[in-house]
């Protein structure tokens, strides 16, 4: 598959993990993708929007927050100095906020690792190419940490939106692993598939426990590895799944 088909691989689901969520949750998305409506059907002025972007903005600093600060809908409320009643007038529960929050941070994920593989690697440079890619998606999770950690978690406890959300930002990376091993990165059924879904689920455990804070809380000091020590291991494992499904080929 030359560069072009690498390209298109996984376009179509990149472009669904940066749509707004509140659609789907009550919330009315205007013309320009903007959410024109709070969840009583009034129309957003621009006091409406500042309050909805407050409400936002005291999520995302909470975030920030050591990882045993509690993240809820009150937390947010007082953080944003609003009424529960208020609170809610945006935002129905605390999945819904934390969409929005994510809808930001995943339309990063273009520029911030997508962009990487979009260009199929030479065979000679898989190994460089392996380990900027790990350590882009490394990095991307380090700076988004907590989120997405939450969104896990949320998932794993049985969060179906969360669950979606998960499962349809890992679509466009698996899509173009498949390309990288030279099969149809757009082709649900492809064999390919299965080995790309396997590495995506190893490369996504091993940088949740790379950037994992709470498990040196549990663990003690003891347990604290430079991030090297798991990204250098996930990238020598995509080196050798890629080179090999491209000799079987």
């Amino acid at each position: 598959m030359g560069r072009t088909g690498v390209m298109a691989a996984g376009s179509r689901k990149a472009d669904r993990t940066a749509e707004p969520h509140g659609a789907a949750a009550g919330a009315t998305i205007g013309t320009t993708g903007r959410v024109s409506h709070n969840l009583n059907g009034q129309r957003l002025g621009r006091k409406g929007r500042g309050t909805r972007d407050r409400i936002l903005t005291a999520c995302a600093a909470l975030l920030a927050d050591p990882a045993d600060a509690p993240i809820s809908m009150s937390a947010i409320a007082r953080r944003a100095s609003l009424g529960m009643t208020s609170l809610y007038n945006y935002f129905g529960d605390l999945t819904e906020v934390l969409l929005a929050v994510l809808d930001p941070v995943m339309a990063t994920a273009e520029e911030s690792y997508l962009a990487i593989l979009r260009e199929r690697w030479p065979d000679a440079e898989l190994r460089h190419r392996c380990h900027a890619f790990i350590n882009a998606y490394h990095g991307f999770w380090a700076r988004h940490s907590r989120l997405l950690h939450l969104r896990n978690a949320m998932a794993d406890s049985g969060d179906e939106r969360m669950l979606i959300h998960r499962v349809r930002s890992t679509e466009p990376l698996i899509g173009l692993f498949v390309a990288q091993m030279d099969g149809e990165g757009d082709d649900m059924q492809a064999p390919l598939r299965g080995v790309a879904t396997v590495l995506m689920t190893g490369i996504e455990r091993t940088v949740t426990v790379a950037t994992d804070s709470i498990l040196i809380g549990l663990f003690g000091e003891a347990r604290r590895r430079d991030p090297d020590y798991y990204l250098q291991p996930a990238a020598r494992l995509m080196e050798l799944v890629i080179a090999d499904t491209r000799t079987a080929g």
